[in-house]
């Protein structure tokens, strides 16, 4: 708390627009929001908020940027989404309580700061897990559908003038689709498919009924429920739970021709397995905007397969993403100030 004002000190760690922390200020006046664009890495897109890796602070530049974060009761962002930053800072500031992860899976990142028990207990951390959901939840549809209409058919009969024999396509209205894992973005995804009319089941753990879910399916059952769908959505954050949670057990169990789609993160799905899945044509179709190792390799053969749709990770940015954040850190400020509890705060334990 900065002794001047009285209020908690808000360091902007990251190249929010002027307008975006304005917007701030007006939303929450009891924080006292501090911001040095001339510190930050600039964006080179919306929600771009690593920054360009290409621009380089000075050793001046870097030491005052480090002051800054390091001056923060709150910080917005982890400094450069670097979890060495985060450590460093962590450690050089005993005053620091709360940090905003912008990605809605920012448990991995604050896993991989490798910060002390008694470190994670004094400082909270939150994510921006929901924010995402409607953009997602549209890549989902999207990619079912390019497998349900065969979109790579209709792609090669185009470039080769080939007026093809008429042929059945599916139908959303016909199909029952799987969505494993129905935290913010799953319930996302389930309302858009629900509304295709398409019969919907879903993974809990918890086993409470979702609006738009015809059936749950626990999560240590999933082997036996797959055979039954035509089109699995993964939507899960990447844990030591669900790593390659849709394995060869899975995929061997599926009902042939099944759609597979993923906007969670690249660790549930074990890609070795769906290639072979994808060859002997139990996986019609893969739509898949997260993999195992990002950038995607240059030998992976998921590039040049034919059934398979690679999006760079690419399907949760939108022009409103840095608004929408905001406004989610302004609602857990005044939460935090009036004694509430944050929204989307990481589990250190499992780190989602």
């Amino acid at each position: 708390m900065t002794e001047s004002t009285g209020r908690l000190r808000a360091v902007i760690a990251t190249d929010l627009s002027e307008q975006l922390c304005r917007e701030l200020e007006r939303r929450e006046p009891r924080l006292e929001i501090v911001r040095d664009p001339s510190l930050c890495r600039p964006m080179r897109w919306p929600a771009d908020w690593g920054g360009d890796p290409a621009h380089v602070r000075s050793p001046a530049e870097q030491e005052a940027f480090d002051a800054l974060v390091d001056s923060a009761d709150i910080l917005f962002s982890i400094p450069d989404t670097d979890p060495a930053a985060l450590a460093r800072t962590v450690r050089a500031n005993p005053r620091l309580r709360w940090v905003h992860v912008m990605a809605a899976g920012g448990g991995a990142q604050v896993k991989a700061a490798g910060l002390t028990e008694e470190e994670l207990d004094r400082v909270v951390f939150t994510t921006s897990a929901g924010v995402h959901g409607s953009t997602l939840a549209e890549f989902a549809v999207f990619g079912v559908l390019a497998g349900a209409k065969e979109l790579p058919r209709l792609q090669q009969a185009q470039r080769e003038h080939a007026w093809d024999d008429r042929w059945t396509m599916r139908h959303l209205d016909e199909m029952t689709v799987l969505v494993v894992g129905l935290g913010g973005i799953g319930k996302a995804v389930v309302s858009r498919f629900a509304a295709f009319g398409a019969r919907v089941w879903g993974t809990s753990r918890s086993g409470r009924p979702v609006d738009g879910v015809e059936r749950i399916v626990p999560v240590d059952e999933l082997a036996s429920a797959v055979g039954e769908v035509d089109a699995i959505v993964v939507t899960l954050p990447g844990t030591a739970q669900t790593e390659h949670l849709i394995g060869e057990d899975v995929l061997r169990a599926v009902k042939p021709g099944v759609i597979v789609t993923n906007v969670g993160r690249g660790s549930v799905i074990d890609e070795a397995a769906l290639l072979a899945a994808l060859d002997d044509g139990r996986v019609s179709y893969a739509a898949l905007d997260v993999f195992e190792v990002e950038p995607l390799p240059d030998r992976s053969p998921l590039w040049d397969h034919p059934r398979v749709l690679v999006s760079p990770h690419t399907a949760a940015l939108s022009t409103q993403e840095d608004a929408r954040i905001m406004r989610l850190f302004a609602d857990n400020a005044r939460r935090l100030l009036d004694g509430e509890p944050l929204r989307n705060v990481v589990d250190t334990v499992e780190f989602y």
